[in-house]
């Protein structure tokens, strides 16, 4: 007998002769960490969720003396459902909550908007698989190219990862960088497929880098195979952006537009997932309804009753309101793979400022890292019970194993139930090592409950802003970052231009004579060296000292 099956068939056994003692009239007293799990266990049978706080070690006076931040709170959230201007720094509305409520909307044009791209998108989508729109050479699309960075891709990827089937009409593909060598890598499992392909571009200023350089490297292999890429381009947008005006001046093949009071990390119920979403032929109603109906549950005063605000709270008390500790995220399904790398951007991107909303300098901010269980067994778990305590656990429970036939892998165990095995187990290993945790169950992963999923850290994210008084809805560091890439990629054409007068310098000679940081020009010059044939080194003892030249 294993030792899963000797734990099950133990466990089955106390049931049992608790349930016989209780009933001869025998006292069996309840440990205090079952009283706990009673008292801090919610669960919406409503949408066969629960959510778990109570190895979470927090006093029993916490939420007493939280009462004030969390009204401020609950108060925030109200206005910026309303339509006020949530994200002061730069003067927007955010309206994410809108997307899957639209009668919320705050002006009947913005809800007339959200319906009638919904609308378009469904028609789209079904005028695709149905052959109405189709390449150029008259054959029906079978694939998806998504071109997009951040949020404008990685939402999509997720929703992809954890719904997509073999049965799907369409497969999907993402460009979610500017790696030359990413951009050849899906070439090369498309090479054959691009003729069937629709390439969706998602970007909502039409300026972002990235998003661009894909785009180009996309309709240049289109040129090479001698296909018009207008004909299989969709864009993705905002309306009178760069791509939009692009889009239209070219013929693409259709147009959809992205809202300027929705961030790209909160945009994944936009056309930027639905859209996608539809082509592959998940239900995006389904999808919208799961996170409509977690929202009206999180809309609820009561903290006890409110799964957002209990789970913001538990990082405010987890971290002492400063991200002391790490959220470590561990689904214990494949499908929810992505969800750790998802949640980094959505917490990390809102929550990581270095000011509050009163401009003092705060530098708030929770790390996110995960896996998945029970692959985590045979990686981090080890440092997570033995190592440093510098972090709290969530760990996403599934409890239906597979939508196939039942099979057992020993007497009356299947894999489904060793991974529930590992994961309790885990958790409890965890707890006796000190570690707390939080435990968030679902029924299956379907849309309906992956829409709840995203609603449900949406709003968390939002509480817990306003707990600690920052701006969730701007990303300042993320503009500080871009512009100074793009003071390099200047300074590249400086050098570049340096090397085309003069020959054999070092780094140092020609940062001299253009105005620069040493390193910095060391750098380009290295990087011009690998990808540019025609820029040559001559190597010294030191490489700092190398000499850098343009044959021609």
């Amino acid at each position: 007998m294993s030792i899963l099956q000797f734990g099950l068939r133990a466990s089955s056994f106390l049931r049992h002769w608790s349930f016989v003692i209780r009933h001869l009239g025998l006292l069996v007293p309840s440990s205090s960490l079952w009283q706990r799990f009673q008292r801090y266990f919610l669960y919406y049978r409503d949408l066969d969720f629960s959510l778990d706080i109570s190895r979470m070690k927090f006093p029993e006076d916490f939420f007493e003396k939280m009462q004030s931040k969390v009204e401020n709170a609950f108060a925030a959230m109200r206005e910026l459902e309303a339509g006020a201007i949530a994200n002061p720094t730069e003067k927007r509305m955010v309206g994410h909550y809108w997307l899957r409520n639209p009668a919320l909307a705050p002006t009947a044009e913005i809800r007339n908007e959200i319906e009638d791209t919904l609308n378009r998108v469904k028609k789209f989508a079904e005028d695709v698989h149905a052959g109405k729109i189709t390449a150029e050479n008259g054959k029906r699309f079978r694939h998806v190219l998504l071109i997009g960075i951040g949020g404008s891709a990685l939402g999509p990827q997720f929703v992809a990862d954890a719904l997509g089937s073999a049965s799907a009409p369409m497969d999907i593909f993402f460009f979610d960088n500017t790696d030359a060598d990413g951009f050849d890598r899906v070439f090369d499992r498309m090479n054959d497929l691009l003729s069937q392909t629709l390439v969706v571009v998602v970007s909502k200023s039409g300026g972002t880098k990235e998003t661009r350089n894909g785009m180009l490297e996309a309709e240049e292999r289109f040129k090479e195979k001698a296909l018009r890429f207008n004909r299989h381009a969709v864009a993705v947008t905002g309306v009178g952006s760069e791509l939009d005006k692009s889009a239209e001046k070219n013929e693409w093949v259709a147009r959809f537009p992205m809202h300027d009071w929705v961030g790209g990390r909160t945009s994944v119920m936009s056309a930027v997932g639905l859209l996608p979403m539809a082509l592959e032929g998940f239900d995006i109603n389904r999808f919208l309804a799961g996170a409509a109906a977690m929202d009206e549950r999180t809309r609820a005063p009561d903290v006890a009753q409110n799964a957002a605000m209990l789970l913001a709270l538990m990082w405010y008390y987890a971290g002492n309101g400063k991200g002391d500790k790490d959220m470590v995220i561990l689904p214990y399904k494949d499908r929810l793979a992505l969800f750790a790398k998802y949640l980094q951007q959505l917490v990390m991107e809102s929550l990581g400022k270095e000011k509050d909303l009163d401009g003092m300098i705060v530098h708030q901010g929770i790390a996110v890292y995960g896996n998945k269980g029970s692959t985590d067994q045979h990686a981090y778990v080890q440092q997570l019970r033995d190592g440093v305590l510098n972090f709290f656990v969530t760990f996403i429970e599934v409890r239906k194993d597979r939508s196939a036939e039942r099979f057992e892998v020993e007497d009356d165990v299947t894999s489904g139930d060793y991974l529930q095995g590992f994961l309790r187990g885990t958790r409890s290993a965890l707890y006796e090592s000190g570690r707390e945790s939080i435990t968030i169950s679902i029924s299956e992963v379907n849309a309906f409950n992956l829409g709840a999923l995203i609603a449900l850290y949406e709003r968390a994210v939002g509480f817990y802003a306003w707990l600690v008084n920052i701006n969730a809805y701007d990303q300042p560091g993320v503009e500080a970052g871009k512009k100074a890439a793009t003071r390099l990629l200047q300074l590249q054409k400086q050098v570049s231009e340096k090397l085309a007068t003069d020959r054999g310098q070092t780094a140092e000679e020609i940062a001299y004579s253009i105005d620069a940081e040493p390193e910095d020009v060391f750098h380009a010059l290295r990087h011009m060296a690998s990808n540019n044939p025609h820029v040559k080194v001559a190597p010294s003892e030191q490489a700092a000292e190398d000499q850098f030249s343009l044959e021609r």
